[in-house]
């Protein structure tokens, strides 16, 4: 399976984690605004239909108690009447459908429906309150409230027993008729109220639009300046530490220093830097005084040298080692000290004998091997291997005794 390696700066990533914090944070602000507005408007349109309805009963009720004999006269006196028509004076205007509805219906215009039935059956058989939902019908959400309407002492004037009834109500229903035998404290009816929804979604949808906008700007406003800061307090200095760290490895400089003006992390960030720079500038020096002296010390000897590290790479020799196979020191460093040999691969063999297991019967006792020179003359030699350390790796130090010398072959 192919592996893509995907390269970018931290500020690309910060910029990158903040866009898609900001989205969430935005669609999360979205998402509870709407679900607020929803409830506010849900609960204004609770109060307002509880506060009508309320109204009605009221009137309602100061009707059947004040009113005696005027229903005869005059009809829209009737409490039912009065409060139905004091009920669409206060909703003129409005997207509110106010009516009473009851079981008993007398108009056939004022029949339930299917959803004020099934409440209106519900508030007979159990403790009636108030009702409220949201329903769906056509694709279309209308607000239903309803609140149970309970006969009283001054309803039962009109409508208990038919012999009490006045002439006008007689007049109008039959002996038998269910206008009559209500009881105290039965549900005769229910207040039904109806409110689109589909404008005052359109409301929330504007108010939504607006905090979005309000929402983002402000987002925007903290990201922009929580960004300048992070830039400016961590993502900066790490970027200039990191810039320092490359710089190095590219030159081996280890004299570069940063100037340090903050005491938090950052600050002990760039510490530790200027402390490992020191560290590795005293190392280093230590390392090229203690080379010099070994190539002193390999120059007046009076055989061959040379130094090779695991690989065979030659990497210190002294004049003897570059007057034996015919190079200079620039010519010679850099390359492999098996490929001189005839049967380099033993000594290569030993090398990493000498890794795996910590011994080598090349390593450490004087051998005989055949040397070829840049003219391919072979040389016969004794030579002794010893280890040594530096900077971490294992550094093989090579001493040879010239023997004789053939001619080409």
């Amino acid at each position: 399976m192919m592996k893509f390696k995907i390269s970018r700066s931290v500020s690309t990533t910060f910029n990158i984690i903040s866009s898609l914090l900001l989205v969430l944070l935005l669609l999360a602000l979205a998402y509870n605004n709407y679900r607020k507005a929803q409830t506010l408007i849900l609960k204004g349109a609770i109060d307002n239909a509880r506060s009508i309805a309320q109204q009605i009963i009221v009137t309602r009720d100061y009707l059947s108690k004040s009113v005696t004999t005027e229903p005869e006269k005059n009809y829209n006196l009737v409490p039912q009447v009065a409060s139905t028509k004091i009920a669409q004076r206060l909703t003129q205007g409005s997207n509110f459908s106010v009516r009473q509805i009851s079981l008993r219906y007398r108009n056939p215009e004022n029949r339930p429906d299917s959803f004020e039935a099934t409440q209106l059956t519900s508030f007979k058989n159990n403790r009636p309150t108030e009702f409220w939902h949201v329903v769906t019908k056509d694709g279309k959400k209308d607000f239903r409230y309803l609140l149970p309407m309970l006969a009283d002492q001054s309803c039962l004037t009109c409508h208990g027993s038919y012999e009490s009834a006045p002439a006008f109500v007689k007049a109008r229903f039959p002996k038998g008729h269910f206008s009559y035998g209500y009881k105290v404290g039965e549900v005769i009816g229910a207040i039904s109220i109806s409110i689109p929804m589909e404008g005052l979604y359109k409301e929330i949808g504007a108010n939504l639009r607006h905090d979005i906008l309000y929402d983002s700007f402000v987002l925007i406003l903290f990201l922009v300046i929580t960004g300048w800061v992070i830039r400016k307090a961590i993502l900066t200095p790490v970027k200039t530490v990191a810039s320092h760290i490359s710089e190095v490895a590219k030159t081996g400089n280890f004299s570069e220093r940063m100037e340090r003006t903050t005491s938090d992390e950052i600050g002990e960030l760039i510490g530790s830097f200027n402390e490992l720079m020191a560290e590795l500038d005293r190392k280093t020096m230590q390392r090229i005084e203690s080379e010099d002296r070994y190539r002193n010390f390999i120059e007046i000897a009076q055989s061959p040298i040379i130094t090779f590290m695991a690989d065979g790479k030659i990497v210190i020799s002294n004049q003897k080692a570059e007057k034996l196979f015919g190079l200079n020191k620039q010519e010679l460093l850099g390359q492999s000290i098996y490929d001189f040999m005839e049967k380099g691969q033993e000594l290569q063999q030993a090398v990493e004998d000498y890794f795996s297991s910590g011994r080598s019967d090349l390593i450490g006792t004087t051998t005989l091997h055949k040397m070829r020179d840049v003219c391919g003359r072979i040389i016969e030699v004794e030579m002794i291997i010893s280890v040594s350390q530096s900077d971490q790796n294992q550094m093989f130090s090579a001493i040879l005794r010239t023997i004789k010398n053939e001619k080409k072959v």
